[in-house]
């Protein structure tokens, strides 16, 4: 619906998607600068569908959210750290499917956050498909995931972003936290130090996710 005359336009919501009660703390301590909701959609991919469905078929205002699936997730290529971050130029499901692809404009936001932060909010950022799983994939499973050209793997993005294009054409987006990697594999999140490395990159991270947003709102030309 149209706005009425000489009313304020409306500015589309941002609606940050996170599986874990952990993620959703680092994520609720910035300030938003703009109408901003963090959904914790609970784990797994079932999880975050109905989550996400209900979220955007329930609140009218928003109907027309740009979505980004956020949270941790397991590095697949050799060299990762905890606390890297990954951008995902293509979210693929459990079964390789295309979910969607990803945005420049969000990779270059994150890489200029890193650039002007040294030391944080992440050792690096690495940009390339980001797979789904049912369940935490350890071991030789990475190396199978590996090859398919994978650089990590998570088991509710694909879910997630699924979920908000059925429910109408909108911006979406993956950007995860390396929890843990080949290297540097933790046995519980939040009990080791690459779980706060993590905690700490997502909490850093949210001032390039309002940029991203802020960009979806300027004109085109």
């Amino acid at each position: 619906m149209a706005d009425a005359p000489g009313a304020p336009a409306r500015t589309a919501p941002l609606l940050i998607a996170c599986a874990l009660g952990i993620e959703r703390l680092a994520l609720r301590s910035g300030a938003a600068p703009g109408p901003v909701t963090i959904l914790r959609t609970g784990m797994g991919p079932q999880a975050a569908e109905r989550a996400m469905a209900r979220a955007l078929g329930d609140d009218p205002s928003a109907s027309d959210a740009a979505v980004i699936a956020t949270g941790f997730c397991a590095g697949l290529a050799p060299g990762m750290h905890p606390g890297d971050l990954v951008v995902a130029d293509e979210t693929r499901d459990a079964a390789g499917r295309t979910v969607c692809t990803g945005t420049d404009v969000l990779a270059a936001a994150l890489a200029e956050l890193v650039a002007n932060r040294p030391g944080r909010p992440g050792r690096a950022i690495h940009t390339g498909p980001l797979t789904g799983s049912g369940h935490v994939v350890r071991g030789a499973e990475r190396a199978e995931l590996r090859a398919t050209g994978a650089i990590a793997v998570d088991m509710e993005s694909a879910a997630t972003l699924r979920s908000a294009v059925r429910a109408g054409p909108r911006p979406v987006a993956a950007v995860r936290v390396v929890v843990d990697a080949p290297e540097h594999e933790l046995v519980r999140i939040g009990t080791l130090r690459g779980g706060i490395s993590a905690f700490r990159v997502l909490r850093a991270v949210l001032p390039a996710f309002f940029e991203w947003h802020r960009s979806l709102l300027l004109p085109r030309r």
